[in-house]
């Protein structure tokens, strides 16, 4: 299953956030697993969202971040100085070719890595300086991925993707119905609940990943190439269905992109060449 999930190999240090879902498909399996063994599915203690304070700025800021990985005798330097903010409820876009540090740094904005120096802070909080428990615990509850892969469970209908992320994110049972239902008709896919992933074009399968990744409520939300496997009408989709969650959901997105046709409705587009921010 896992092997389904995997997407081929990019150009330069474009090492996807997709191949970072495998873990979580992993951690779902296990979880399904339990579920059909008719015992409950154990928490560890004190497995609660991370206590943040309130957005009275940035909810994410980045300084001078510099990301270098070793290769031979060498290294290679992929992020040169990074410096960034993202306001709350704002739709931020990361432009530029395979290759430029742009999904290296949204690895990083999600605490999936780690910069070789510099700070990342989230919410007013250090993920820099967290531990990977720590981290762990603020990306299952504060923060939501949409992968370009799509990474949903091809066995599992769409409602059954979504219900899963809220087992995953410890909400208790008695919200699952409501807010699953909810998150599907909110990306218009009210008459497609029960189908599986097979049965769903790309577009729909991608919403349904936007689905999943919004269901327990994060601050804020990444996504990695959303529109690149969509035709031009799917991706203007995909887009307003953004749009919508921004306003009636609360949160804040950053997303990659190199398709020229969707910068418009950014609120803020950073545009990387090697590992730099060019322009404003």
């Amino acid at each position: 299953m896992i092997g389904w999930l995997r997407k081929s190999t990019r150009r330069g240090d474009e090492a996807s956030l997709s191949e970072h879902s495998e873990g979580d498909v992993t951690e779902a399996e296990d979880l399904l697993e339990e579920e059909h063994s008719d015992k409950p599915v154990d928490h560890e203690p004190g497995d609660k969202a991370v206590p943040v304070p309130l957005e009275t700025g940035a909810i994410l800021s980045v300084r001078e971040v510099h990301r270098s990985f070793p290769v031979g005798g060498g290294e290679i330097h992929v992020l040169k100085g990074i410096n960034m903010e993202v306001l709350p409820g704002q739709l931020v876009m990361l432009k530029g070719r395979s290759g430029s540090g742009k999904t290296t740094l949204l690895n990083m904005l999600g605490g999936l890595d780690q910069p070789s120096s510099g700070e990342i802070l989230f919410r007013g909080q250090p993920m820099h300086e967290l531990n990977d428990d720590r981290r762990t615990l603020m990306r299952r509850h504060d923060i939501g991925f949409i992968f370009q892969a799509y990474a949903l469970l091809p066995l599992l209908s769409a409602w059954e993707n979504v219900e899963l992320s809220l087992r995953m994110a410890g909400v208790p049972s008695s919200e699952w119905k409501q807010r699953v239902a909810h998150c599907l008709e909110l990306v218009g896919l009210g008459k497609r609940m029960f189908h599986r992933p097979f049965e769903l074009s790309g577009g729909e399968q991608q919403r349904v990943a936007i689905a999943k990744a919004i269901a327990h409520k994060p601050k804020l939300l990444l996504a990695d190439e959303p529109t690149a496997n969509l035709d031009s009408q799917m991706g203007a989709q995909v887009m307003a269905v953004f749009r919508n969650i921004i306003h009636t959901e609360h949160m804040t997105i950053c997303m990659t992109t190199h398709d020229p046709t969707i910068l418009e409705v950014a609120d803020h587009v950073y545009e990387m060449v090697d590992g730099k921010f060019i322009g404003k």
